[in-house]
C-alpha cells in the first residue's frame, strides 16, 4: 500500500471512522478531510487526531451535491483513502410509525453512500490508485424482524460494495468491506449488547490492519465469518422467532 497522504471521511464524526483513523499508521503530516453536517462537531473530532485536519460540509441525503463535492476535492489533490461512514440508527418501531424516518435511514445508510462512492471511484480509477473503506454489518447477512429496515439498508450497501470492488478490479483501486457485529458505542448506548459484541477501538484496529495488509474484507470479531454461514441456513420459521 502506498503511503497515506490524504484521507477523506464521509461522516466525519462517526465513532467507528475516528477509531479507524486513530489506528492507521499514516504520517503526522497527512491531511484528513472530515466531511459532515455539523462543523462544530467535526472540528471537535479533528482535535482528537494527530493529523492535519480540514473540515467540509457534507450531507448524505443531499445526493445532488455529491459529484460536485468529489470534483472539488479531487481538483485540490488526489485522495488516497476514503472511509465511508455516514449513518444513523433509528429504532424499527419509529420507522414503522413514521415512514419518512425509514427514508432517512435508507438514504443515509445506502443511497448516499452509492452516489458519493460512485463519484469517488471514478476519480480513483482515473488516478489508478486508492482505497475505499465501506462499513457494512453482520446485519447485512440476513435482516431480522427486530430491525429489518436497518438490515435491508446494510444488505444493500454490502451488495453495492461487493459490486464496486468487482468493477474496480485491476484498476489499482481497492474496496475494503468491513462487517462488524454489534458495536458497543455511542450509537448503541442503552441497548443490551448482542453475542460477540465488539468495540469501536477493535473495529478501528482490525480495519486499519486490513487496509495495511491489502485485504478486501474483514469480520469483527473474526468468528462472525463462520457464524454468518450458519445464519443463512436457519429455517425461516425459526428465524422469525429471533428477537434480536
Amino acid at each position: 500500500m502506498t503511503a497515506l497522504s490524504r484521507i477523506l471521511v464521509l461522516g466525519g464524526t462517526s465513532e467507528l471512522a475516528l477509531a479507524i483513523l486513530a489506528a492507521l499508521d499514516a504520517p503526522p503530516g497527512a491531511e484528513v478531510v472530515l466531511a459532515g453536517r455539523d462543523e462544530a462537531r467535526l472540528a471537535e473530532a479533528g482535535r482528537t487526531l494527530p493529523y492535519q485536519i480540514r473540515t467540509i460540509t457534507y450531507d448524505a441525503l443531499e445526493m445532488g451535491g455529491h459529484q460536485a463535492l468529489v470534483d472539488a476535492l479531487s481538483a485540490h489533490s488526489p485522495v488516497d483513502l476514503v472511509i465511508s461512514a455516514a449513518g444513523v440508527l433509528i429504532p424499527q418501531a419509529d420507522v414503522e410509525a413514521d415512514v419518512t424516518l425509514a427514508a432517512t435511514m435508507i438514504g443515509t445508510k445506502l443511497t448516499g453512500h452509492v452516489t458519493a462512492l460512485l463519484a469517488i471511484a471514478a476519480r480513483m480509477r482515473e488516478q489508478r490508485f486508492g482505497t475505499i473503506v465501506v462499513l457494512s454489518s453482520v446485519a447485512a447477512v440476513r435482516p431480522r424482524k427486530a430491525n429489518f429496515v436497518y438490515g435491508s439498508a446494510k444488505a444493500g450497501l454490502d451488495a453495492f460494495a461487493r459490486g464496486l470492488a468487482d468493477s474496480l478490479h485491476g484498476s489499482g483501486v481497492r474496496v475494503v468491506l468491513v462487517r462488524p457485529g454489534f458495536v458497543t458505542g455511542r450509537m448503541t448506548a442503552g441497548m443490551p449488547p448482542a453475542p460477540l459484541a465488539t468495540t469501536p477501538a477493535k473495529v478501528g484496529a482490525a480495519t486499519a490492519a486490513a487496509v495495511r495488509d491489502g485485504r478486501d474484507k474483514v469480520w469483527i470479531p473474526a468468528p462472525l465469518a463462520v457464524l454468518s454461514l450458519a445464519l443463512r441456513l436457519v429455517p425461516r420459521p425459526v428465524w422469525r422467532r429471533v428477537s434480536r
